[in-house]
């Protein structure tokens, strides 16, 4: 019997129906024991987010300083640990980076195969990067990469995100999308399930080699590469203002958010649009060295 570890850490409830997707096939392959357990902060985070609430976990997101979490309950040995996250600020969830910084996650995931899944709007490339790097501190080894993306262009999910992680409210309006992931994606995420039974069945997990090849597992948008880039030098910035402004929930730390937030409206109206255009004019001359970002940053598992 093949024993398989499923953590997570999940506000809304969308990456838990992903993940719900995804591990139904193994429960019910009968030769699979399937733990799946919620990461839980000791001091819960609101959902949805108060406004200054959310982006007073800006500097710490961005800066890796995970969040206390709770000690949770497992059995000694997994042959597989499928871990789940949401991006914040370009950076995996403060809850999942506090979990793999603690203690238990140290003795937990050295020398053992990792599957990622994420479940975010559509920027998530530094954040994999970013937990590549605590995996491989922790010792373990990454097999494969899941993302789902929100449903609709950027230009929308830049209204619709926020506004459901605000407001709770994700249901279509005045012409745009529904918030988050599309059901039917989140049920064809059922695949990697499939995968997963066959590949432990044979033993695969060892072979410490891609698992979900071919699954259509990861989709990297080019075009978003160098913004993703340009935002996350960004956010390094402002992030250290923020916390040399203040502890967490202070008038010094909300009044430099105010200010940062305004500057962030104004470069989303402003910058992004050149930024866009821009891209589309040099992407003719750039196509060879943006593929080659592309194919990196689809590994383990590609397209």
């Amino acid at each position: 019997m093949k024993r398989v570890l499923v953590l997570y850490y999940s506000q809304s409830g969308q990456l838990r129906d992903v993940i719900d997707s995804i591990t139904t096939p193994l429960q019910d392959s009968g030769a699979i024991e399937c733990d799946c357990r919620a990461i839980k902060p000791v001091h819960p985070y609101p959902y949805p987010w108060p406004f200054y609430r959310f982006f007073d976990a800006f500097p710490e997101a961005v800066n890796l300083d995970g969040c206390d979490v709770e000690s949770i309950e497992l059995a000694k040995e997994y042959d597989l640990i499928i871990l789940g996250y949401t991006s914040w600020f370009l950076s995996p969830s403060i809850p999942v980076t506090g979990f793999l910084k603690s203690a238990q996650a140290r003795a937990l995931f050295k020398g053992k195969p990792v599957v990622t899944v994420i479940a975010c709007r559509d920027m998530w490339l530094i954040a994999q990067e970013k937990m590549k790097g605590m995996l491989k501190d922790l010792g373990a080894c990454l097999l494969d990469n899941v993302v789902l993306t929100d449903q609709g262009e950027s230009i929308y999910t830049f209204v619709t995100t926020p506004r459901w992680l605000l407001t709770g409210k994700k249901e279509a309006f005045w012409g745009f999308p529904q918030a988050g992931i599309a059901s039917e994606e989140i049920a064809a995420a059922s695949r990697f399930g499939e995968r997963l039974v066959l590949a432990l069945g044979d033993d695969r997990e060892r072979g410490y080699t891609p698992l979900l090849s071919k699954l259509n597992a990861v989709n990297v948008n080019g075009k978003l590469i160098a913004s993703e880039r340009i935002a996350h030098r960004s956010f390094l910035i402002w992030s250290r203002l923020i916390k040399r402004a203040g502890a967490p929930g202070s008038r010094g730390r909300n009044l430099v958010i105010t200010v940062y937030v305004v500057f962030l409206l104004s470069m989303i109206i402003t910058v992004v649009p050149l930024n866009i255009l821009l891209r589309k004019c040099l992407y003719p001359f750039r196509k060879d060295a943006i593929d080659k970002a592309v194919a990196d940053y689809e590994k383990p598992s590609g397209h």
